[in-house]
């Protein structure tokens, strides 16, 4: 499944910034940064339960933001791109 990952974290203290490094690395972990604080992430149900595991273990409730948003399928035919376009499909041969 194609899920969408956005949050907003609090970084005006040390902590927040850690937060902020926790989340984007679990992110990371599962998915490619589409924008600053947006992921795309291709998973299957056991590996959507680790990453929402990990991201409500690394965020404060009270101070930060995150949505999941599970992609319709096929991505291609709801999705429009403006402006650079920084995704790389995976899944597709990779050609230099």
């Amino acid at each position: 499944m194609q899920v969408l990952v956005a949050y907003d974290v609090a970084t005006d203290s040390p902590a927040g910034r850690r937060r902020l490094r926790k989340i984007a690395q679990a992110c990371q972990n599962f998915g490619q940064r589409v924008q600053k604080s947006v992921f795309e992430c291709t998973v299957n149900e056991m590996e959507y339960e680790e990453l929402t595991r990990q991201l409500l273990k690394a965020m404060n409730e009270k101070e930060d933001n995150l949505r999941l948003y599970r992609l319709a399928q096929p991505k291609g035919q709801f999705l429009q791109v403006y402006g650079i376009d920084t995704f790389v499909d995976f899944e597709e041969p990779l050609i230099l």
